[in-house]
């Protein structure tokens, strides 16, 4: 039997925990709860805790590498990686990473992402092309989430600017996604992430690429509108991801965090499973 793809995991867990709902780790240690704050050698401990609190309540789990990175962590995010995997075997992890350089150094990428780590997929900066993703796609299996119309209000800085084609006038986000659902998607490994706190270019994109999954930053502590994104976004057959970090990580800064981790990513995932209809 032939292992279960990135995709294949993704809608595994969809039905199984009954979810949209992404989980985001990105530890801070200064906001942690007080028996742990200020100690970045906690990392692993507050987030497993997390993890704990909501592997029957995700669709995927976001670590977010340079939380871990800046405090010297990768060790705890290897440890990370490993629990995640024995807990919650069913909820695929997409490392969050951002990658976007070519050739030798875009397959060392892609060989931390995949074999030191052992994530389900990755997230990649697309603007240097196609050879800034083709190393990842050697990974059978594995996916690549490419940023497409991104939720900081920057974006609008090249995502939005219109671009000279024999197609007409596409916006950049818009040809991404095209080539994201085109000719870029070799194996069916490719994904596109879309800010929440644009669900008029959610609807947009899901139109160019109506079969991808969408990976959706945005909701909870950055603004986003969590009804109206699964409102643009989300059809039968193609999940949607809705990234939540923040509000669920943070949710009380007393000795109940996880309880409340919980709780919020409970009503996130009932908000988000509710505004299907």
């Amino acid at each position: 039997m032939a292992a279960m793809t990135f995709l294949d995991m993704l809608r595994a867990a969809e039905q199984q925990n009954g979810s949209m709902l992404c989980v985001g780790l990105d530890p801070e240690p200064t906001r942690f709860p007080a028996q742990l704050k200020g100690d970045a050698n906690k990392i692993y401990d507050f987030c497993a805790r997390i993890v704990d609190a909501t592997a029957d309540l995700a669709i995927a789990f976001k670590p977010q590498i340079a939380y871990f990175a800046a405090h010297r962590a990768e060790g705890q995010l290897e440890r990370l990686m490993e629990h995640m995997r024995r807990v919650a075997p069913h909820v695929p992890i997409i490392l969050d990473a951002k990658r976007g350089d070519i050739g030798s150094t875009a397959e060392q990428y892609a060989k931390e992402a995949f074999d030191r780590y052992g994530a389900d997929a990755v997230t990649l900066s697309p603007f240097m092309g196609f050879d800034s993703v083709m190393p990842y796609l050697k990974y059978e299996g594995k996916g690549a989430f490419l940023l497409c119309r991104t939720s900081n209000p920057g974006g609008d800085d090249l995502q939005n600017q219109r671009l000279a084609s024999v197609d007409g006038q596409p916006l950049l986000y818009e040809h991404v996604a095209r080539l994201a659902q085109g000719s870029w998607n070799l194996n069916g490994q490719l994904g596109l992430v879309v800010g929440a706190t644009y669900p008029a270019e959610i609807e947009r994109v899901r139109a160019l690429a109506p079969t991808l999954p969408l990976l959706i930053p945005g909701v909870g502590a950055q603004g986003g509108d969590a009804v109206a994104t699964v409102r643009a976004g989300w059809k039968p057959g193609a999940p949607i991801v809705v990234n939540s970090s923040r509000a669920i990580l943070y949710a009380s800064s007393g000795d109940d965090f996880q309880e409340a981790a919980r709780r919020e990513a409970l009503r996130t995932r009932d908000l988000l499973q509710a505004a299907r209809g």
